[in-house]
């Protein structure tokens, strides 16, 4: 009896459950599908990121005297059985996938062996252990499991009390960008020789024609990734807190970790980057805000999306009904709303942007202007380094535009140009006017916000959290809300022209299935 490995791209980690279940004489396999990275335009940078951790990865393995296989092919299927007939396995092991229509797939392979799915062990909260913990809510608040998570594993705790005396940090952490910020460079790298070849190989294909490529530095080693973990904590965590929220023209990182590429691929263990940065607490004596904000995003939302994409599939949510197609700027950034233009920018140019930018930026204009769910979803899916169907369902189609009509959020994330105004640079560079609703200059989330409210006036007023901002609306005249109203029309009308102009025609035409 021959026992296998296959190790999937985003399982790079020599104490996955799948090699854990196994000897060190097991034989290994890692493939790289064309057909799969097809399915979606990703960006460049992505493919680069996860074929070249995994040949790095496979290259370690070998070191360590493991048997590895590593295919390059059009799809999985002919190299993993030719690999299964080649080796004589008669049990394949495969830890189970994060994302379902990859599970889905797994279980549809008809092999000449045993296939046998390995719970995962990525997550500090198994799929079974967050069900056990949702079971009989009537309500499922991050905040509830944050405390849950913190309380399981004694992280900044003082016996059976709070670190600091409370749970949640959240206030201290909202700042408006200050002059003159100076925040620490990020720490990137120049590509080796097998980051090269891949970045050759992307280019050569032609496997998408979005993101830019040379401009590529992300660690591809779990040596780089911790690294980045240790960078982040000597420079960016002891003031990583107040200014977390905050948004700066030319500014594209800010405090910002940059570990959830790393997190995501497996290269590093939320529970050790959550270790290392309470350990720095202890030691160096950090403000607990800067700490506790960190850890929240890890502990807490990062295995809340993960736990409830397992417990509930939110892929066709659509809860306010919304069906406009996703402008063609997502794609471009040629848009003359310069906080979506800068942002855009940044994204197409790198694969990244920080949680506020993705929340109350891009998802907010995709949620007040009633953009598609799915369609904004895969754009996000595509157009983000570190982008999975377990991260991008939860965070785009749940929190981000309240399509699960408040399953996973108590209310929309939706703001006008206010919000933008107080937390960024953005409006002082734009041609539009962040005050004003209508007219030439208002500035289209302003128009959006308002219409927003008034189209879906029935069913917001039922979120408790919402009564005081419909009051406002009750505020306008009508004539104004007639004038908001046509607006957002207008505005959907000549995007619709544009893309019938030809612009989007010959572009991603499946991103809007």
């Amino acid at each position: 009896m021959t026992i296998g490995v296959w190790i999937l791209g985003d399982q790079l980690w020599q104490h996955q459950a799948a090699l854990q279940s196994c000897s060190t004489e097991a034989p290994i396999l890692l493939i790289e599908s064309s057909q799969h990275v097809r399915e979606r335009p990703y960006h460049r940078q992505k493919l680069v990121l996860v074929w070249s951790a995994m040949r790095h990865f496979a290259q370690e393995l070998r070191q360590a005297g493991r048997a590895v296989t590593y295919e390059i092919a059009p799809d999985f299927v002919i190299p993993l059985t030719r690999w299964v007939q080649q080796q004589q396995i008669t049990e394949l092991r495969v830890m189970v996938p994060h994302d379902r229509p990859f599970l889905g797939f797994l279980k549809s392979l008809e092999l000449p062996c045993m296939l046998t799915l390995v719970p995962n062990n990525h997550f500090i909260w198994s799929a079974s252990e967050f069900q056990q913990w949702a079971k009989g809510r009537k309500t499922l608040l991050m905040e509830t499991f944050y405390r849950a998570g913190r309380k399981r594993l004694n992280i900044l705790m003082e016996g059976k009390d709070p670190a600091g005396g409370q749970w949640n940090f959240d206030k201290a952490n909202r700042k408006p960008p200050a002059k003159q910020m100076q925040p620490p460079p990020p720490l990137w790298f120049e590509p080796d020789a097998i980051t090269e070849d891949v970045m050759n190989w992307v280019k050569s294909e032609n496997f998408s024609d979005y993101g830019a490529l040379d401009s590529f530095h992300w660690g591809v080693t779990r040596a780089q990734a911790l690294d980045v973990l240790a960078h982040f904590i000597e420079h960016q965590l002891p003031t990583f807190g107040a200014y977390q929220d905050a948004m700066v023209t030319g500014e594209e990182t800010l405090w910002h970790s940059l570990l959830s590429p790393y997190l995501n691929l497996g290269l590093l263990q939320p529970l050790e980057v959550i270790q290392a940065v309470e350990q720095a607490y202890h030691e160096r004596d950090l403000a607990l805000n800067n700490i506790e904000g960190f850890i929240r995003q890890v502990l807490g939302w990062r295995e809340y999306m993960q736990g409830l994409y397992q417990y509930a599939d939110h892929s066709q949510s659509n809860w306010f009904e919304h069906h406009h197609p996703l402008p063609e700027f997502y794609w471009t950034a040629h848009t003359e709303m310069n906080c979506l233009h800068q942002t855009l920018t940044q994204v197409e140019r790198t694969g990244y942007a920080h949680h506020i930018q993705r929340l109350m930026l891009l998802s907010n204009f995709a949620l007040i202007s009633g953009l598609s769910p799915q369609a904004v979803e895969s754009w996000f899916h595509a157009a983000f380094i570190d982008a999975y169907d377990w991260v991008m369902q939860t965070n785009v189609i749940g929190m981000g535009l309240f399509a699960d009509g408040g399953v996973l959020a108590s209310k929309p994330y939706a703001a006008s140009a206010n919000y933008i105004n107080r937390m960024s640079d953005y409006c002082k560079g734009c041609q539009y006017n962040p005050k004003a609703r209508t007219g030439e200059t208002a500035c289209p989330f302003n128009f959006f916000y308002w219409d927003f409210l008034d189209r879906h006036r029935d069913k917001l007023q039922s979120q408790g959290r919402m009564s005081f901002i419909l009051a406002n609306l009750d505020k306008m005249s009508a004539e104004e809300r007639n004038a908001i109203r046509q607006q957002a029309q207008d505005w959907h009308q000549q995007c619709q022209s544009i893309t019938s102009d030809g612009l989007q025609s010959s572009l991603r035409p499946e991103i809007e299935r």
